[in-house]
């Protein structure tokens, strides 16, 4: 079931899309910016809401690697995996992410705080390596710089 608020911001986005399709993708990151991830039941709600069928949501939810179909950390760290962080350390941070700070690639945190994925691109291949938490693009990392960086997030 949706809640009024999420109802609500979907009708505020439904004028600036041609169709209820077109509007699925907004409404699902609608659902994950109050839920913090996209449930089945949640994701079922927008299909009826939208008069979709469910099986074109789940193929939009799962191809998009910013919409999450599972729970996930507080802080979603997104590490930059292009070739142009690769070759400037990346596969070093990934390593002292994973090692010294309790992360897998693709967990989350025991204690629910961080989720690690890779994307294929920030943008800042002038920064590199770089990492996006939540908003914020941090770089150029250095594997001693994780600690700080990491400790300004509860």
């Amino acid at each position: 079931m949706l809640s009024p608020e999420e109802i609500r911001a979907i009708e505020e986005e439904a004028p600036r899309y041609r169709d209820r399709q077109a509007l699925g993708i907004e409404a699902l990151k609608i659902v994950q910016r109050h839920r913090g991830w996209i449930p089945d039941e949640a994701l079922a709600a927008v299909a009826d809401y939208l008069g979709l069928p469910r099986e074109h949501l789940e193929g939009v939810a799962t191809f998009y690697n910013l919409l999450f179909r599972k729970p996930v950390g507080r802080h979603i760290i997104r590490l930059c995996d292009s070739v142009s962080c690769w070759l400037t350390g990346q596969e070093t941070v990934c390593r002292a992410l994973c090692g010294e700070h309790g992360l897998t690639m693709g967990g989350t945190t025991a204690d629910g705080r961080f989720t690690l994925v890779t994307v294929p691109c920030l943008g800042a291949c002038d920064r590199g390596p770089v990492m996006l938490v939540d908003e914020d693009l941090v770089g150029p990392l250095q594997p001693e710089s994780l600690g700080p960086i990491l400790g300004r997030y509860e």
